[in-house]
């Protein structure tokens, strides 16, 4: 939070259980106008519960969930104040963006007097004037993911969720889209967004909240948490030219290293032993038989934090 008033959104000690199993225990979290949070956390961790709770969607088995002051699950005017963007496009194909568009100002309530002007006011703002009259199953994915914000616009939301809003789409796309969510941001609207992407994370947000087994593990604004993490050592990266084998493994591993994603990178937050520049710790693991093809060094970013956080084995 960045005020002492009353966080638009508001979550304390929230709980929630599907068929017995615990999703989310004892989960807090705070959100205030203007500001955006990025949530990470493995798959199954509990994100997009928590999104389905903030949205009213569910009601959370324990705790409580406020948005504008009101519970979102069972008073209408905290529910208005609040715009979903699922994962999942969520359009009517064969009707243009605008009709899209028109036809989600109407499920939001809005005055048929007044839909043509926030129907004009959404696609301004997501940049989609100029694709108005075209068929959303004709567009680019990442086009169709502006049209999925969009339709979340209607009823101009105080607070909007985005769960990975920018999944399969490219670069250009994925730029457009950050570009909406920053005009969003600029408006004073509070932004939740769920994401895999640590880039897009760093980009986006001025807090970062991590969940894990249904808990949020690290809640903080992201400059301090960056800040803390690159007071200590920098990271240090190998990438290998070919497969490391038994005794290769063992030693990357006693030096401080743990294999990424398929084994050709490894990493490593702290080394053990004797200090070494890149070179000479190049020439050591070569030396000693490990196929290194190169060594990158760096600040550690929100990646590095992540994985201190949910340990070290643990993968988006």
């Amino acid at each position: 939070m960045t005020s002492g008033r009353e966080p638009l959104l508001r979550v304390a000690g929230a709980a929630l259980a599907y068929r017995g199993t615990r999703v989310l225990e004892g989960v807090d979290l705070a959100l205030d106008a203007g500001e955006t949070l990025a949530l990470l956390g493995p798959n199954g961790a509990g994100k997009t519960s928590l999104m389905r709770l903030v949205a009213g969607r569910l009601a959370p088995g324990a705790g409580r969930v406020l948005v504008a002051g009101g519970d979102p699950h069972r008073v209408r005017a905290a529910r208005r104040a609040i715009g979903w963007v699922p994962q999942e496009i969520a359009l009517y194909p064969r009707l243009s963006v605008a009709e899209n568009l028109s036809v989600f100002a109407q499920l939001a309530g809005i005055a048929r007097a007044e839909r043509s002007r926030a129907v004009a006011a959404g696609l301004e703002l997501c940049a989609l004037t100029e694709a108005a009259r075209r068929p959303v199953g004709l567009l680019s994915g990442g086009y169709q993911r502006r049209v999925n914000i969009a339709a979340s616009l209607m009823a101009r939301p105080r607070l909007v969720l985005l769960d990975e809003p920018t999944q399969g789409v490219d670069l250009h796309a994925r730029a457009a889209i950050h570009a909406v969510l920053g005009r969003l941001r600029e408006a004073g609207t509070a932004l939740l967004v769920a994401t895999h992407d640590f880039a897009e994370a760093e980009r986006l947000a001025d807090r970062v909240a991590i969940l894990a087994r249904g808990r949020i593990v690290v809640d903080g604004r992201l400059t301090d948490l960056l800040a803390r993490i690159r007071a200590d050592a920098p990271e240090h990266e190998v990438a290998l030219a070919a497969p490391a084998d038994a005794p290769a493994e063992a030693l990357l591993r006693r030096t401080g290293f743990l294999p990424v994603d398929t084994g050709s990178t490894w990493r490593a937050g702290r080394l053990a032993g004797p200090p070494l520049d890149g070179a000479a710790l190049l020439g050591a693991l070569r030396g000693a038989g490990v196929p290194v093809a190169e060594i990158r060094i760096r600040a550690p970013g929100l990646e590095a934090l992540y994985r201190e956080a949910l340990g070290e084995g643990i993968t988006a």
